[in-house]
């Protein structure tokens, strides 16, 4: 499988080059990074509009605002794209929804199998225990821009899908005066030290809490499930795949 990775000068980018460098059947054709040049043994280039070589799939852990090439790339290639991006707008997702009927895409704010797991269980736990009030707290390196997490995000919608989407979403409560209401979904961000990531949901009712948590050791288990995630895309059809689909073929 042949792979360029957009934003190859960061900290999971380089991860995801590590990583290629001793999985069977990868190779790195290409990266791209408007920050960073490199000498990978391989071409770096600013932007995709530069770009001579072809794959198989593009993994990308950059920023949003690289979508727009990407895509367009992946179109005139016939590559698949794995985005690993978190901050996307409405305007980026329906970019991407776009796309995906042309080209593979494969989309998830966390690249880790278990973080995407969860994300079943907190919306069998909303469907099992609808009277909860529902709080989520994340946490993360002093470096992340981003808050509240994409992570979060995602476990939030999947919590409210149970509720048909009518709950609304409140970050921190500094500025509140009123209580709690019950159409909240509490969400909270911490942001201090080197911490990978860590993911809790906690279902809160009377006398008693049920917390569904995960915590990333390292980032090891993101870059190893992007891989996975090229794997599994490649040769797929068109189409707007998440990581859930990886454990559910």
């Amino acid at each position: 499988m042949d792979i360029i990775i957009c934003g190859i000068g960061g900290r999971m980018g380089t991860a995801v080059y590590e990583a290629a460098c001793v999985a069977p059947g990868v190779n790195v054709v290409a990266g791209v990074d408007k920050r960073c040049e490199g000498s990978f043994g391989f071409p770096v280039y600013p932007g995709f509009d530069q770009c001579k070589e072809r794959c198989d799939v593009v993994i990308d852990f950059s920023r949003p605002d690289a979508l727009e090439q990407i895509i367009s790339y992946c179109e005139r290639t016939g590559a698949a794209a794995v985005l690993a991006t978190t901050g996307y707008t409405q305007q980026h997702r329906e970019m991407i929804e776009k796309a995906a009927e042309k080209i593979p895409i494969l989309q998830s704010s966390n690249m880790s199998l278990g973080v995407n797991l969860l994300t079943e269980l907190v919306r069998k736990a909303a469907e099992a225990l609808p009277d909860f009030d529902i709080e989520i707290v994340e946490k993360h390196h002093n470096r992340k821009v981003d808050a509240p997490s994409g992570t979060a995000l995602m476990l939030a919608e999947s919590v409210n899908s149970a509720f048909s989407g009518k709950k609304k979403y409140i970050f921190g409560r500094h500025s509140s005066n009123e209580p709690r209401t019950k159409e909240e979904i509490g969400i909270h961000a911490i942001r201090g030290g080197t911490v990978a990531g860590v993911h809790d949901v906690m279902f809160l009712g009377n006398d008693e809490i049920v917390t569904l948590s995960h915590t990333a050791l390292s980032r090891r288990i993101f870059e190893e499930g992007a891989l996975k995630a090229a794997f599994f895309l490649k040769d797929k059809s068109p189409g707007l795949y998440s990581m859930r689909d990886l454990f559910r073929k």
